[in-house]
């Protein structure tokens, strides 16, 4: 018998995971037109959500104190430069992404949604609610999901340790962090039947109106990625460079966001962005370690979607978003977004991060989590061919910078 269900798993998971989450999605949608009232379907949903719920503070804490801990110094002046155009870039993104949910607002079919705190409204109101949460006890903070202060505290946490614990510690943590990494993996190994679960809740309740809601959702997030990768990507390479960068872009595009799109995976994309940097003639000692530290920091794609889903609830919620509290969520978000990396669906795991500014229940701010769960299909692979083409794009961008001052010519062949 063990055997049968061992096989049965190993099946599971060999198909994959969009094709589950996608078939998810329609049976949740035809029980929930056919058959509703079905309680069973419903609590599947709810599960889901839980253990997300649960999870996602502690990923959060230990993510960043294990990647300050490990944080490398002293990587020279071109690695400051990819830095800088990395975090930039991000920042950027996020920006983007407020002006474009201010253009076109989208409300969400949230069920069950209930009262909030009161947003800040002023610029200095929201100062004042930030320097409140990030005192938190931070144990207080994980097991109450406060997350501007897990991520203040474990930033303090792992400044401090890399400053004084060992190797062996610091490796413990990075350890910890894998594991419960892992956790959230097999969480969403079983995101189908959570998918199916929620979908079948909405349609029961709202009826196939909730796919026009995400269609809108959709287009609002591939639009704001669309026009970091085509516009402000390119234009942030030809101010540093001084020429014309859409030929590298191109490149960049065919070579790197194209297989990007279809793994959904930065770090699995990291070979191909290896090669393209060889055939580009970068110096291999420069982008054997940008390209990696890319997939770790260069997240425009995750600060996209952290900054339109929260801004989305917002919308949804009724909550006014003052012009000082959008300027401390773009830089929240893009904060945040580099805390997304090596996590399945990282980005979508940080949105009660940036709803927490606001005064949202994580109850509610976790339902928004699954709605991107199933929008995921197209989200995540247009999130991951950004942010892997990106890399690729600001490794040139800081290597040929770095050229150009030394008095070489560069060229983009």
């Amino acid at each position: 018998m063990s055997i049968s269900i061992s096989r049965i798993v190993d099946a599971y998971r060999d198909v994959n995971l969009m094709l589950r989450i996608f078939i998810g999605l329609l049976i949740g949608a035809a029980l929930g037109l056919t058959i509703p009232g079905l309680t069973g379907v419903a609590i599947l949903g709810n599960l889901f959500v839980g253990a997300l719920k649960a999870m996602a503070p502690i990923l959060v804490a230990l993510l960043v104190a294990s990647s300050i801990a490990k944080a490398r110094e002293g990587l020279g002046k071109r690695f400051r430069t990819v830095i800088i155009l990395y975090m930039s870039s991000t920042l950027i993104a996020a920006i983007v992404a407020v002006m474009a949910s201010r253009l076109f607002p989208v409300s969400l079919i949230l069920p069950g949604t209930g009262t909030t705190d009161a947003a800040p409204s002023e610029l200095g109101d929201v100062f004042m609610k930030l320097a409140g949460d990030l005192m938190s006890n931070p144990v207080t903070a994980v097991s109450s999901a406060t997350y501007l202060s897990i991520l203040f505290w474990a930033i303090i946490i792992g400044l401090a340790l890399k400053k004084r614990a060992s190797d062996k510690t610091i490796t413990m943590i990075h350890e910890m962090a894998d594991s419960v990494t892992l956790v959230v993996h097999w969480i969403i190994h079983c995101a189908p039947f959570g998918i199916m679960g929620l979908v079948y809740s909405s349609v029961a309740d709202s009826g196939l109106e909730i796919f026009t809601t995400y269609g809108k959702l959709v287009l609002l997030l591939v639009g704001c990625m669309l026009t970091t990768s085509l516009l402000i990507n390119p234009i942030i390479s030809s101010i540093m460079l001084r020429r014309n960068a859409y030929p590298l872009l191109w490149k960049c595009l065919k070579g790197s966001a194209v297989s990007a799109f279809f793994t959904r995976s930065s770090a699995a994309n990291i070979p191909v962005n290896m090669s393209l940097c060889n055939r580009l003639g970068l110096n291999e000692d420069f982008y054997s370690v940008s390209i990696p530290l890319g997939c770790t920091i260069n997240m425009d794609g995750a600060a996209v979607t952290i900054t339109v889903m929260t801004l989305a609830t917002c919308t949804t919620l009724g909550i006014d978003v003052s012009l000082g509290s959008a300027i401390v969520l773009s830089i929240l978000s893009a904060l945040a977004a580099c805390g997304a990396s090596g996590v399945a669906g990282g980005s979508l795991l940080l949105i009660p991060m940036a709803c927490s500014l606001f005064g949202i229940p994580q109850d509610i701010s976790m339902q928004v989590v699954a709605v991107g769960f199933i929008i995921s299909v197209i989200q995540d692979s247009v999130e991951t061919a950004l942010n892997s083409s990106g890399d690729v794009m600001f490794t040139a961008t800081a290597d040929f910078f770095d050229r150009q001052k030394q008095g070489e010519k560069i060229s983009f062949q």
